[in-house]
């Protein structure tokens, strides 16, 4: 691995192959796998991950919103792309670009069978969700004979999938809750598909689930964390390779005396004589201010040095009193040990929130 000269995110795509593979190992051959590249793939690159994923035969891709679908055409990618949240306002950009919508709710079905019948679209593929006990977007299980009715009045669409989201899959604690909604969802899916004529995609699983349930593994898969390398579990974890490494180098070495002071609202008082080091991540970077005044650290020559004082926006200090190094040296702020979501856990957060949050201005290099 070449050593850092300046702030980059690391993107080992040999890591990925690797989770894609593990994931896939899970599943009977005919199940589908579909790999969600929503929020730039969970803060990596969508565009290089999901042409990648692409080349390794995925089936399917999932993002958040339908402008992330455009750009993933745009970088040359020709699976079917669901968007699992879309907004009425791009429907027409939706259909320009081939990309497929979850329909969630009446109103969001309604409308977009208009646009659709506008452009006369024949059985243009869409999704039905139904919420199953997260209690965020789907339709209620009651819903099931009235969404039928109206895809039987429209030549314009068809339900490719249903599908729903487990709440709880990584907490066993929650064994329960989960085997209700997977129990509650076979029910929709065999009305559903009674009532249309034909059976739909069927899909619940996210990574957890993939793991913890194969039961609900149905005719699709859905991975997003997976992927990037974390099984919500210790266990888990152990089977996985995180893609991401956060890499950044000293920028100057100070000496602190007793009763100076390091950083804005002289966050950090010192009582004794320590060394810090500078280091060019900040806020803006997506080290948050929860990692300040000792809470995160960061890694250098195998040691933790603690990030001391506020987060600033491009900078952090950390305390490098026991650590022989020199400016210009290495550092690493997440990647293999520590992990994400090591760090994640030192400010009471998840790897998601952080990997999510490496800024554009981070620059990306990719491993092969």
């Amino acid at each position: 691995m070449p050593k850092a000269q300046e702030t980059v995110l690391e993107i080992n795509l040999n890591a990925l192959h690797h989770n894609f593979e593990h994931l896939k190992s899970k599943l009977q051959p005919p199940t589908k796998f579909l790999a969600v590249v929503k929020a730039y793939a969970y803060g990596s690159d969508a565009c290089e991950i999901a042409n990648y994923l692409q080349d390794l035969e995925v089936d399917y891709f999932a993002v958040a919103y339908i402008n992330e679908g455009m750009v993933l055409r745009k970088a040359g990618i020709t699976k079917p792309i669901l968007v699992l949240h879309p907004q009425t306002v791009n429907f027409k950009q939706l259909i320009e670009h081939c990309l497929e919508p979850s329909l969630y709710s009446f109103k969001i079905l309604k409308e977009f069978m208009e646009v659709a019948s506008a452009d006369e679209l024949s059985n243009y593929p869409v999704h039905i969700k139904f919420n199953t006990g997260l209690n965020r977007l789907g339709f209620d299980e009651k819903a099931v004979d009235d969404i039928v009715l109206k895809l039987k009045t429209s030549e314009a669409i068809k339900a490719k999938s249903i599908f729903s989201h487990l709440a709880a899959s990584e907490d066993l604690g929650e064994k329960a809750f989960t085997k209700n909604q997977i129990e509650r969802f076979k029910t929709i899916a065999n009305n559903f598909t009674k009532a249309i004529g034909y059976k739909p995609i069927l899909h619940m699983c996210n990574t957890s689930g993939i793991l913890n349930y194969p039961e609900a593994h149905f005719d699709m898969v859905r991975s997003g964390i997976g992927l990037y390398g974390f099984g919500n579990s210790e266990k888990e974890n152990q089977n996985l390779q995180p893609i991401g490494t956060l890499k950044t180098v000293i920028s100057q070495i100070h000496q602190i005396k007793n009763g100076e002071s390091v950083g804005y609202n002289r966050g950090f008082k010192s009582n004794t004589t320590i060394k810090t080091a500078t280091l060019p991540i900040g806020h803006a970077d997506g080290i948050g201010r929860q990692y300040g005044n000792g809470k995160g650290y960061v890694t250098i020559n195998n040691l933790k040095a603690p990030i001391i004082g506020n987060v600033c926006m491009d900078m952090i200090m950390v305390d490098i009193t026991h650590i022989d190094c020199n400016e210009g040296d290495e550092v690493i702020v997440f990647g293999k040990n520590p992990t994400a979501e090591t760090i994640a856990d030192t400010a009471n957060t998840i790897s998601y929130e952080l990997i999510t949050s490496i800024s554009q201005r981070v620059k990306r290099v990719f491993l092969k």
